[in-house]
């Protein structure tokens, strides 16, 4: 079999599968895992024997023309365009949505609603596939789209809570909001350049013999990054992803790890020279990575729902990809695309089975439970090596693929006009630098903290520090289901070694150098190192602190019901262990202890949504009142006095309709006799 029909067969598959589900979830309920499960699978095997086909060499293309436009130079064609970075991208995808499915199986095994949810997982996955794969504009906005209403769906799976259904209107809209000038920005650029195709508008704005340059590079380029922004969840298009945590945990996973916010990142990746071509966008991408990378780490380092504090870690590495591309170094980007896709989704995964032996979703409750590491030992080693993976601990994967994108911002910075960055302003480079190394070590004092509270709770302790069986302890019910155990350890192989491939990716990607420098390397594990150090003296000074207080236990969730029941009754009932997070003093959180005033603000996401409401959600709410008001009470009104006017006149009609001949006759006759009077008058002058 051709690569070429491998390639067409790796986004087919998944959605086939999901086409089947759909029909015959209700018909035939016993094949629904089948049709989750071996089509996601199929094409994971497929993408890896592609991506080994490729091989790192020159790139695959392929086109048929789809639909014609109007105009003969500007057709939309079902093109792929296979190179290094869309390779392993896909393999990435196809990876982490087939541990998903399988995942999924124990996770929502008595789900009412697992055959929509399983089909609906699976064209997610195919609408990624297609956008990695695709070399048309048009059918990758396709692909696009289809995501933005997956993620709909699927955020609101638990739509009998109101944080859910209210989650999953805010990312459909906010990312729809990016997607209107996405959408004309991909006009722009194709009317520039005289086509669709991503691979011909590369060549052409790199090709030094082609001439070609665009006319309005930094208004495209703005316009592009809006849809960006809302797909990758960038400041300031970033509020919806840590509401999005309402969905269940495998979507979670999805979301964060492969698709969806992904695909932001890897758009402009493959279209990098449009970007390149405007210091100006340049400048806009380094500063929303910056303000993303150290708003989202300030936020991590605050929140009680241990969901939303890897929310918001995703948001913060995301921000490390976008600083990357700022820089123009797209091989560090996807390097840490693909790092951080393995282990943020095992961290997602295993955060599921946390929150169903806990019974909870906060981590203040957690803090005051016991025991929670040796009731889930196989979610506690998992999610142990990759958070070290997310402080960028060597030799773990995050460490590799973080270094190169510092070391990448350091040789924008100090060598501007040398090799690829030549296009980089210094001060970009700067802006990035300074801000990933700040983000390291917040990124690994929240970590830390996470770890601490979640695994390391002192149930109920007596003065002495010893713990005592209760209510405080972490309730014992087995055992998880095998297929969700292997799922974390099956992630957990790439989380140590997927970092080590930094020498052999610059031969998939554009060559350059992805090994750590020396200065990054120092710099950012030192900050790293000091990090968490600070924040296990945060913890052990709180912990002591707290000793004196009495203690809570987790409230929330059955114990003994299904993962996912768990996690829906802690997502209606969740509230912060000690009240209102932003108001309460728990004693026991280091983080509150490290960020002092800060916290209030840090907890609430430095209150954009708030911000967002009285700046647009309040006036265009008051707008619709109004032209309610005036449609109701203006027009209406009009409408209604045409109506009733023509009512009086026909009801003084009728009452002149009295069936009587004798009326009728004498009424002929006086309006006879009244014209007749008024003619007279009129010939006599008068």
């Amino acid at each position: 079999m051709s690569t070429t029909t491998l390639a067409v067969l790796v986004p087919l598959l998944p959605f086939l599968g999901a086409l089947a589900g759909l029909l015959l979830g209700r018909r035939a309920p016993a094949y629904v895992r089948p049709l989750a499960v071996l089509p996601t699978l199929t094409s994971a095997a497929l993408a890896t024997a592609v991506a080994v086909r490729q091989g790192g060499e020159g790139a695959l293309t392929g086109a048929t023309r789809l639909a014609p436009t109007g105009n003969d130079a500007l057709p939309v064609e079902l093109a792929f365009h296979l190179d290094g970075f869309a390779v392993l991208v896909a393999v990435l995808v196809a990876a982490v949505a087939s541990c998903v499915q399988v995942y999924s199986t124990g996770y929502l095994r008595d789900d009412p609603r697992y055959p929509s949810y399983a089909a609906l997982v699976s064209l997610f996955t195919a609408a990624m596939l297609l956008v990695v794969y695709s070399d048309d504009l048009i059918v990758l906005l396709v692909g696009w789209e289809v995501m933005g209403i997956c993620s709909y769906f699927l955020v609101g799976h638990y739509w009998e809570t109101a944080a859910a259904r209210s989650a999953s209107l805010k990312a459909f809209l906010v990312t729809k909001l990016g997607d209107v000038p996405f959408i004309i920005g991909i006009l722009a650029l194709a009317s520039e350049a005289g086509t669709f195709r991503i691979s011909t508008i590369v060549t052409r704005l790199t090709s030094p013999l082609s001439g070609f340059e665009l006319e309005h590079p930094t208004v495209v380029a703005l316009l592009l990054l809006a849809g960006v922004a809302g797909k990758s969840a960038q400041f300031p298009l970033h509020t919806w992803l840590p509401d999005a945590m309402a969905g269940p945990t495998p979507v979670s996973a999805l979301i964060h790890a492969a698709t969806m916010v992904a695909a932001g990142v890897y758009f402009v990746a493959r279209l990098l020279p449009v970007f390149t071509s405007s210091a100006a966008a340049l400048a806009v991408l380094a500063a929303m990575a910056a303000v993303t990378m150290v708003g989202s780490a300030l936020a991590a380092l605050a929140q009680d729902d241990v969901k939303r504090v890897l929310a918001y870690s995703t948001v913060g590495q995301l921000g490390y990809m976008t600083g990357a591309l700022a820089v123009a170094d797209r091989g560090a980007a996807v390097f840490h695309l693909i790092s951080h896709g393995v282990f943020k989704a095992l961290l997602f995964l295993a955060a599921g089975v946390l929150i169903h032996a806990a019974g909870t979703n906060s981590l203040a409750a957690m803090s005051r439970t016991g025991g929670l590491a040796g009731r889930v030992p196989d979610a506690y080693w998992t999610m142990t090596v990759a958070l070290l993976a997310l402080a960028a601990v060597p030799p773990f994967a995050g460490f590799f693929s973080k270094e190169a994108v510092l070391a990448a911002a350091e040789h924008a910075a100090l060598d501007p006009v040398g090799g690829a960055a030549h296009a980089v302003p210094s001060a970009v480079g700067w802006t990035v630098l300074l801000a990933g190394l700040l983000t390291a070590a917040l990124t690994a004092a929240y970590a830390a903290r996470l770890w601490l509270l979640a695994f390391h709770g002192r149930g109920s302790a007596e003065p002495g520090g010893s713990t005592v069986p209760g209510e405080n302890t972490a309730p014992g019910h087995g055992r998880q289901p095998v297929a969700m155990n292997a799922v974390l350890w099956a992630l957990a192989g790439p989380t140590i070694v997927v970092g080590l491939l930094y020498g052999v990716l610059p031969d998939w990607f554009d060559g350059r150098s992805l090994a750590p420098t020396l200065t990054t390397s120092v710099l950012g594990t030192g900050l790293a190192a000091a990090g968490i150090v600070v924040m296990y003296a945060a913890w052990r000074h709180s912990t002591a602190t707290a000793a004196a207080r009495a203690p809570l236990g987790a409230v929330a969730a059955h114990p003994e019901a299904e993962p996912a029941v768990s996690e829906a009754e802690a997502i209606a009932t969740h509230r912060a262990a000690y009240g209102d997070i932003a108001a309460a003093d728990d004693p026991a959180d280091p983080g509150r202890l490290l960020l002092g005033p800060l916290h209030r603000h840090a907890a609430r996401g430095f209150h954009l949504d708030a911000l967002y409401a009285a700046v647009a959600v309040r006036p265009v709410l008051a707008a619709a009142r109004l032209v309610r008001f005036l449609d109701r009470e203006v027009v209406e009104t009009y409408v209604r006095g045409a109506g009733g006017t023509a009512r009086l006149l026909g009801a003084a009609v009728r009452r002149a309709q009295t069936g009587n001949v004798q009326t009728y006759l004498g009424l002929l006759l006086a309006g006879s006799l009244v014209l007749a009077v008024a003619a007279a008058l009129v010939a006599a002058g008068a």
